[in-house]
């Protein structure tokens, strides 16, 4: 085989070469993103199974959060409740007072 040959053989030989690794580093790719893919549908599919435990704690939160709210405004409506029955119970007698005073002389309300 003469030098010329020889430098085809060569060239064919690193293209084979060439073309080997190009197909190694195709079929490296490939399975990096169907691993890729896999993970990810991993993940997904992890991430929905878990909505209805999170849904569930998010319910929970907001029912806690609720009932602490209903209680606050049970506890300032009380607070409220108590206060205008301590201003009425101080007004009563004045109150009936001028209630009497009406129906004594129905003109005394005119003032």
């Amino acid at each position: 085989m003469g030098p010329m040959e020889e430098s085809l053989q060569r060239l064919l030989d690193a293209e084979t070469k060439a073309q080997e690794i190009h197909s190694k580093a195709e079929q490296a790719r490939e399975r990096i993103i169907q691993r890729a893919l896999q993970e990810a549908k991993a993940k997904d599919e992890h991430f929905e199974s878990r909505v209805p435990e999170l849904h569930k704690s998010f319910m929970e939160k907001a029912d806690s959060r609720a009932e602490q709210t209903v209680a606050e405004l049970k506890k300032r409506f009380d607070e409220r409740h108590t206060q205008l029955r301590e201003y009425a119970e101080v007004r009563e007698p004045e109150a009936l007072e001028a209630a009497f005073a009406v129906l004594i002389d129905p003109r005394a309300d005119e003032d």
